[in-house]
């Protein structure tokens, strides 16, 4: 059986990591490099980094702060935000980084993932995605809206509808991140993670809501993920890695013990 992941997040404006709640209010919690590693020490499986006001800037991303983080850590790492073109990947890639995730670009040129995917390998390429609830079944069927711009664009397109277009497309990869549920710490949102996880092939994160254990534990056996982003619950010093990863273990979710 294949062990289950976890992965901290940064979200990072002007070279600090931050948390909000649903995008908005962040508060500054730290150095992005120290937090890295001691994630990567403490046994986390893989990490993410989003320079999270560089698209809406209109600017590419820290590249430097990419490459701070891959020259002190020794764990997979994707990073996202501020990608706009087929040479943005590459620089990304050539960094440091393991994995480009792409969203509002993906939206708007979803052509770059197949790009991305033909000279990268489909499994360096991430669908990020910012889905959330809609009464609009007419064009989302699914109840879920596709989001851009950290939440500030509606597309109008159905979220299931889209991971199944990106995975078409060639991407390795989809990160759903609840933008009902992101830094409540209340859970996840089960419903449209299990719907796109069943709707797929390719590996589905879940993303946005962890508060504690038994979050974790309900997406990976009832949402069907086959990985978990954590911030808010770790930044604070709340729990560990080490904590989380032997909870589930009890719980007979295989994971992977780095000690």
């Amino acid at each position: 059986m294949l062990t289950k992941r976890i992965i901290p997040c940064l979200d990072i404006i002007k070279r600090r990591v931050t948390k909000g709640v649903k995008f908005k209010n962040n508060v500054d919690l730290g150095d992005p490099v120290q937090m890295a590693v001691g994630y990567s020490e403490g046994g986390c499986d893989e990490l993410v980094m989003y320079d999270i006001t560089a698209s809406a800037e209109g600017r590419p991303i820290d590249i430097g702060m990419v490459q701070d983080i891959a020259k002190s850590i020794r764990i997979p790492f994707a990073v996202g935000g501020g990608i706009a073109t087929l040479e943005d990947m590459s620089r990304v890639l050539l960094a440091g980084a393991e994995k480009i995730s792409v969203n509002s670009l993906a939206v708007h040129n979803p052509d770059i993932i197949a790009q991305g995917s033909r000279a990268f390998g489909a499994q360096c390429i991430v669908l990020g995605m910012d889905p959330v609830s809609t009464e609009n079944r007419r064009t989302c069927p699914s109840g879920y809206e596709v989001t851009t711009r950290g939440f500030r664009e509606h597309t109008g397109m159905d979220a299931v509808e889209w991971a199944k277009q990106a995975e078409q497309l060639g991407i390795g990869e989809i990160v759903v991140n609840s933008v009902d549920a992101d830094g409540t710490r209340t859970g996840f949102e089960l419903k449209v993670t299990r719907l796109i996880a069943e709707a797929v092939r390719v590996p589905v994160v879940a993303s946005g809501g962890a508060g504690c254990p038994e979050h974790l534990r309900e997406a990976f056996n009832v949402a069907h993920a086959d990985a978990a982003i954590v911030a808010g619950m770790l930044h604070t010093g709340e729990y560990s890695i080490r904590q989380l990863k032997d909870a589930l273990n009890c719980y007979g979710i295989p994971m992977r013990m780095h000690w």
